[in-house]
């Protein structure tokens, strides 16, 4: 077939996900490992047998809702490249205003010691570790294969040295004291799961699953961070769209926390939650 076939191929078959042309270049880009100015020229271009299987192969996963990232294995985040797989959720631009927030409040503030809890991919730590200087990160999961995943994506970004990788549910395994803690904790309800799209679906449940009421993890963060942070120390947490009000009642219930604050996204949604040891 060649590309123009198979650019067709793809976007009829796709023609009930978002932006179908664009999944199938993407996909067709990461098979033939070029960008996607290559096809403008080559579209006439004849492709082997064995990468249209592959291709038809792909198209048909994607169809049943395989995340692309996880047939690229690649997710672009602050302007880094990040492996993921199955094992670990895709970062998301979301994402990106709490790690913005974490380096605003550096500027102002030693930050030698930051803990990544619940780290997966490694995003949000590996991203830190690359733009601030004189840091060091701990990142801790509760799967080995996110931190084997996020130990990986570290080295690729050159920062692996400024990093430690612990295996630790929540804070079990953690020991010291950190300048600011950072977190993406699951925080979905566990009855709300099914309902999402068949590509969140396919994250790992693992990641995803807040528990009953989607704040399982957010009281232990609140019963546990403030032992781990310095005098002064920062707690900085990502929360879902609907959760400010609990997180915050959370925090201020456990008495430890002052200067609590939140953050919208840029869909003005609010994304994010601030504190200081109290």
């Amino acid at each position: 077939m060649k590309i123009r076939e198979l650019i067709e191929y793809g976007k009829n078959n796709l023609i009930e996900k978002e932006e179908p042309y664009r999944l199938t270049k993407m996909l067709l880009s990461h098979l033939l490992n070029v960008n996607s100015s290559y096809f403008i020229i080559n579209c006439d271009k004849e492709i082997e047998e064995k990468i249209v299987e592959e291709f038809k192969k792909n198209i048909k996963e994607l169809k049943q809702g395989m995340p692309i990232q996880y047939i690229t294995n690649h997710q672009e985040f602050m302007g880094l490249r990040f492996y993921v797989d199955e094992n670990v959720l895709i970062p998301q631009p979301d994402t990106e205003i709490l790690v913005e927030e974490v380096i605003n409040i550096c500027k102002n503030k030693n930050c030698n010691y930051i803990l990544d809890l619940c780290a997966g991919s490694g995003a949000i730590g590996i991203s830190l570790a690359k733009t601030i200087k004189n840091v060091h990160l701990t990142m801790s999961d509760i799967s080995e294969k996110a931190i084997e995943i996020a130990e990986n994506n570290a080295k690729e970004n050159e920062v692996k040295e400024k990093c430690s990788f612990i295996i630790s549910n929540m804070f079990d395994n953690i020991e010291g004291k950190f300048d600011i803690i950072v977190s993406n904790p699951p925080y979905i309800k566990k009855n709300v799961i099914k309902t999402l799209s068949k590509e969140v679906q396919n994250e790992p449940l693992l990641a995803l699953n807040g528990g009953e009421d989607g704040l399982e993890f957010y009281r232990i963060i609140a019963r546990n961070a403030h032992k781990y942070l310095n005098v002064n120390g920062i707690l900085a947490l990502e929360i879902g769209y609907d959760q400010k009000e609990e997180v915050i009642d959370l925090l201020k219930r456990a008495g430890k926390y002052t200067n609590i604050c939140c953050k919208k996204d840029l869909a003005d949604n609010d994304r994010i939650i601030v504190c200081s040891k109290l």
